[in-house]
């Protein structure tokens, strides 16, 4: 047998090398933590800086993704393989200036949606909508609030929205054909009007006008503080009936393709009826918006990346101000820990041990203050959603890049103060007083 030890074994060298390394990083996290509780005013004042600037990014993003999972959901409220004709686009933001373009379109008239209706031979159901009216309705029973939505709509405005009916009928082509005063209502307004349930005889007061209850959706559920479920749908051609403007009015199209195949295809061969029934020259761009779940996301997502990015270029600011702070601390624990620093030099510490202690301690104060800010963004961004009843969320991304930015900043300001101390004299170090 060989008398050389196992430790000199040249496999066993890199393994004893990661012990002594996971050692050194055990014993430089552990003197970090000491040298902070050491001089606790002094580094709470320190991770003040790396605290605020954290927070002011979480809690932005913890904000911004709690509107922004709860307006998503809004927006994807078409069906599967839908989009949507306007005469304006579904979400806008250029100003009023730039908005004027497209006040000055032409209206999309009920006949050029019937043309639609009766040529796009590769969708599977087209809706007609307008909203017409806003009020209080009542019924035998009760009175809602006056914020009431009257929605004009045909059969095909319930599959490209996704309407679930709970109990009765949908809008039916004989109720179109006819200007029959019948509506479908939204769950919550169902709740207020007919606390007791909705039976064959319910009828209700809209404007004036009595309409007979034929159905009830199921439940969407709150947005931003406001409910989705408060409103009735009536025939299109009953609310062009009494509120007037089948020649004038814009109205919106909802167009449900086949399938994914064959989606692009029924977007251009819509997009080509309406510029033949319009009259748009050939070479003009389209007077009117096709968009669908994806295009609003991606408009509003790229809004909201805008958001991002300037509440990161200011926090960034902070955690700059925060990382020359910590250098300037740092140096300062360097020149009061000199002696120690020619202590552990003359017991044998090594220019690398010593650099990796401060750069520990320099980190280790970044994350304590990162943490902190994290903890305080996360819940200063869910009060948004508490006071607009919306569910909370935890940025978990954000939360994982913002405790990494503090390692870097850490890494970054705390290397020049370790240097400095790694290459003090340890001759001199030791006659320090």
């Amino acid at each position: 047998m060989s008398d050389v030890p196992a430790s000199a074994h040249p496999r066993s060298r890199p393994a004893a090398r990661r012990r002594v390394f996971v050692a050194e990083l055990r014993e430089s996290f552990a003197m970090a933590l000491d040298a902070i509780a050491a001089h606790k005013l002094r580094s709470a004042l320190t991770l003040l800086g790396i605290l605020i600037g954290v927070f002011s990014i979480v809690i932005v993003m913890t904000a911004i993704r709690v509107l922004q999972q709860n307006i998503e959901t809004e927006i994807s409220q078409l069906g599967t393989d839908t989009f949507q004709v306007d005469r304006t686009p579904g979400i806008f933001f250029g100003g009023p200036e730039g908005y004027m373009k497209f006040w000055r379109r032409k209206s999309i008239t009920y006949d050029q949606c019937l043309a639609v209706a009766d040529r796009a031979s590769l969708a599977v159901s087209v809706g007609i909508e307008e909203n017409f009216w806003a009020g209080q309705a009542t019924s035998r029973h009760e009175k809602s609030p006056p914020n009431v939505r009257l929605i004009g709509a045909n059969p095909g405005t319930f599959t490209a929205r996704n309407w679930q009916l709970a109990e009765g009928r949908p809008i039916l082509d004989a109720d179109v054909e006819s200007g029959r005063y019948v509506c479908v209502l939204g769950s919550s307004l169902a709740d207020t009007l007919f606390p007791f349930g909705v039976d064959d005889e319910a009828r209700i007061k809209l404007d004036g006008i009595h309409y007979r209850v034929v159905g009830r959706l199921e439940a969407k559920g709150a947005m931003l503080g406001g409910n989705q479920d408060n409103f009735a749908v009536v025939p299109i051609t009953t609310g062009l009936n009494r509120y007037g403007g089948r020649n004038w009015r814009s109205l919106a199209l909802l167009v449900q393709a086949r399938d994914q195949a064959r989606y692009q295809d029924t977007v251009e061969q819509v997009r080509g009826i309406l510029r033949k029934v319009r009259k748009v020259e050939p070479g003009a761009e389209d007077d009117f918006e096709i968009f669908s779940n994806d295009s609003l996301i991606e408009t509003f997502q790229k809004v909201t990346l805008a958001v991002r990015a300037g509440a990161a270029a200011i926090s960034s600011i902070a955690l700059l101000a925060a990382g020359i702070g910590i250098m300037n601390i740092m140096l300062v624990s360097v020149t009061e820990r000199t002696r120690e620093i020619g202590v552990r030099r003359a017991v044998g510490a090594t220019k690398r041990n010593i650099m990796t202690q401060f750069i520990i301690e320099a980190v280790v104060l970044c994350e304590v203050g990162g943490l902190a800010g994290v903890a305080l963004g996360v819940a200063g961004g869910n009060v948004a959603a508490m006071f607009l009843k919306l569910p909370p969320v935890i940025p978990f991304d954000w939360i994982v890049l913002g405790l990494l930015i503090c390692s870097v900043v850490g890494v970054l300001f705390g290397t020049y103060p370790a240097y400095k101390a790694a290459h003090l004299d340890p001759i001199e170090s030791l006659r320090y007083e």
